[in-house]
């Protein structure tokens, strides 16, 4: 078998309703814009595709494929997927890759293989379990008194945790962590998500109130390029810390913050950040070496699968951007997410497709 033609095919991408912010510094949801999909068909008919929803998606896309993706992959073998991996990584060198485009070659394979097999790709992958919980992972809001409203409602609903992104003021920021735990009670698991607002004395300053308030994990406070800096973070403060989120390197610099000992609680995995499916499976591999968790980042359909075939992890992140709580399609009343049942991937219903990506839409193939 080998790929006969590489595509890009854009799609609509609504602007979020309503919309809804980030910590201070940071943009809020993205406006209307195109995102797009990767389609990578062969010889003998068999195809896989990967999402692309990203602002500024479709151009991006388009650029990479007519300049460099397509020339390299057609007449390759598309079950070489661990040499294609390796091959993007050695493009990587000369195109200075945007880091969310590094996995979509890789996880559009997987697809492709998995609708070959018949199978849905955490099951390809070895399969680890059929549910996991989900965590209510907040967007901004303007009130400590939203936040406690908004873990009311996402409790009701049924989720097992809820994740904070604040902020990015270390003094406000902690008097709100304390104040959900005072107000949720002892027993409800609780994470927060700097979002890369602090530095250094700040991240301390945050981190003690965390660990006073029993937050299971303390996420991203610094960006993540100087491990040093992560490094004496995880000296001062007894919260555990889970990192390396949106560093290069996926792998490869995972193994850095692990070895300073800056991941003390475990490192982040996604197909979007850590190079696809197999770079996000390389990355839980590692982390479970070193008895460290991989946690999945992010709701969309790839990590769902991420979820059910990494024994490592703990939840599935359920992204909550609204004061009037909607429960995600695909957690279920007791807080739970089953595993997919179609073969390969599948696009989500969020977004409309031309008749020609309609095969690949989750439940097109019951």
């Amino acid at each position: 078998m080998k790929i006969t033609h590489v595509e890009v095919h854009r799609i609509d991408v609504p602007a979020a309703d309503p919309p809804f912010s980030w910590r201070d510094g940071l943009g809020g949801s993205a406006p209307a814009g195109h995102g797009a999909v990767l389609r990578i068909g062969t010889d003998e008919g068999a195809e896989g595709v990967a999402l692309f929803a990203r602002p500024g998606a479709a151009a991006m896309l388009e650029d990479l494929v007519e300049r460099v993706f397509r020339e390299e992959l057609i007449g390759q073998d598309p079950f070489q997927r661990e040499w294609l991996w390796h091959r993007i990584w050695e493009l990587d060198r000369i195109q200075e890759l945007p880091l969310p485009t590094f996995g979509l070659i890789d996880t559009a394979l997987w697809d492709l293989a998995g609708r070959v097999n018949g199978q849905p790709v955490w099951q390809v992958l070895g399969g680890f379990r059929r549910a996991i919980p989900a965590y209510a992972s907040t967007s901004t809001f303007a009130t400590t008194e939203e936040f406690l409203d908004v873990a009311d409602q996402c409790l009701a609903l049924g989720y097992q945790g809820i994740k904070l992104h604040a902020w990015g003021d270390a003094r406000k920021d902690a008097a709100l962590c304390l104040a959900l735990r005072k107000h949720v009670g002892p027993d409800v698991p609780l994470m927060y998500d700097g979002s890369a607002g602090f530095d250094l004395p700040d991240a301390i300053y945050l981190g003690r109130a965390l660990a006073e308030a029993d937050y299971l994990w303390y996420e991203e406070p610094m960006r993540e390029f100087s491990i040093s800096a992560y490094q004496k973070l995880a000296e001062s403060v007894p919260i555990p810390l889970l990192v390396a989120e949106t560093s290069d390197g996926a792998h490869m610099n995972s193994a850095d913050f692990i070895k300073a000992g800056a991941a003390t609680f475990g490192v982040r995995v996604s197909t979007n950040l850590r190079g696809g499916i197999t770079g996000a499976m390389r990355t839980a591999h590692l982390a479970d070496a070193y008895r460290l968790r991989a946690e999945v980042h992010g709701s969309d359909i790839p990590n769902h699968h991420l979820c059910m075939a990494i024994s490592n992890t703990t939840y599935y992140e359920s992204l909550v951007t609204a004061t009037t709580v909607r429960r995600e399609r695909h957690v279920d009343d007791q807080g739970l997410v089953h595993a997919p049942t179609e073969p390969g991937i599948a696009l989500p219903l969020n977004f409309e497709y031309g008749k020609e990506l309609q095969r690949f839409v989750e439940g097109a193939n019951g």
